[in-house]
C-alpha cells in the first residue's frame, strides 16, 4: 500500500496546487490514502468549512493539523462534525475533536492516522510520548497501518518521537516547520521517517509567508500582519509504501516539484 503526505498547505496557493497536481501523483505513485496537513490552509492560518470542503472534494482521506487549528472560529463546531478533520491528539480532554482515527484506503484496508503535536518551542501540551505508550496499540488492534503526523519544532524532538515509536507505527512523518529535510529513512524497527514533509506554499516566500513582512518582523521585532505569499508554488511531501500484512515501512519517496 503506498501513503502519500502532502505537507503543510499554505492559503490558496498551496490549495490551487494541490488540485493541480494530486490526480497526478496519485496515479504516478498508484496512491492508496492520501494525508494532507491543512493548519495552514485558510490564508495561511487554520482550517474553515468552505476550505476543508475544498481539499476532501480533491480526494484527500485525512486532513491533520497542529498548532494553528484553533485559528478560526467556526473550526470548534467543524471539527466535531467531520472525523476526517484532526487536530492533535495530545491536546488536553475536553477539546472538541479527535486526534487519531482509523479510515478505510480505496483498497478497503483500514488505516489509521494519529496526529500529535510536540513540546519543545511549542504549546506545553500533554505528553505524546505517553499518549503513544496508551493509545497506539489499541489502533493497532484495528489495523497494522498506523501513521503519525508529529507537527513539531524541534528535529530532536521529531527524531525521538520517531525513535520511541520505532516498531509500533508505520511512519512518524514530521511537519510544522515547512522546510523539506532530506533524512527520509526506514528506521530499525520498519517505521518510515523524515522530519520535515516540507511545505506546499510559494516558493518565494519565509515559509510560506511574504517576504517583507517576515524580515521587517527579524529586523525591528515590530508586529506585522502576516499574509500569503503569490507566485510559483512548491509541492512537497513523501510516499511511504507500507506492508499491509505486518505495517511495516519497505520504502519511503521524498517529493517536490515546482508549479507555476
Amino acid at each position: 500500500m503506498n501513503i502519500l503526505l502532502v505537507g503543510d498547505i499554505v492559503g490558496r496557493p498551496g490549495r490551487r496546487a494541490l488540485e493541480e497536481t494530486l490526480p497526478r501523483l496519485r496515479a504516478q505513485y498508484e496512491v492508496d490514502f492520501v494525508i494532507v496537513n491543512g493548519e495552514n490552509a485558510a490564508a495561511g492560518f487554520g482550517v474553515t468549512d468552505k476550505v476543508l470542503r475544498e481539499l476532501l472534494d480533491l480526494g484527500v482521506d485525512c486532513v491533520t493539523s497542529g498548532n494553528h487549528i484553533w485559528a478560526k472560529k467556526e473550526v470548534g463546531k467543524l471539527i466535531g462534525n467531520e472525523v476526517r478533520l484532526l487536530r492533535p491528539a495530545n491536546f488536553p480532554a475536553g477539546c472538541p475533536g479527535r486526534g487519531a482515527m482509523v479510515y478505510r484506503a480505496r483498497s478497503g484496508q483500514p488505516v489509521a492516522v494519529v496526529n500529535l503535536q510536540g513540546r519543545v518551542f511549542m504549546p506545553p501540551l500533554e505528553c505524546p510520548f505517553a499518549w503513544i505508550d496508551d493509545h497506539v496499540e489499541a489502533l493497532r488492534q484495528e489495523t497494522p497501518i498506523v501513521i503519525v503526523d508529529f507537527h513539531a519544532e524541534a528535529t530532536s524532538e521529531k527524531q525521538a518521537v520517531a525513535r520511541f515509536a520505532d516498531g509500533r507505527v508505520s511512519a512518524v512523518i514530521g511537519t510544522h516547520t515547512h522546510v523539506q529535510t532530506s533524512d527520509e529513512q526506514i528506521l530499525p524497527g520498519g517505521t518510515a521517517y523524515i522530519t520535515d514533509a516540507g511545505m506546499t506554499g510559494p516558493t518565494e516566500s519565509i515559509i510560506g509567508t511574504r517576504i517583507e513582512e517576515i524580515l521587517t518582523r527579524f529586523r525591528t521585532q515590530m508586529p506585522q500582519k502576516f499574509e500569503v505569499a503569490s507566485g510559483p508554488v512548491d509541492v512537497c511531501g513523501v510516499v511511504v509504501e507500507v506492508d499491509e500484512g505486518t505495517g511495516r515501512a519497505r520504502r519511503i519517496a521524498r517529493l517536490r516539484e515546482r508549479v507555476d
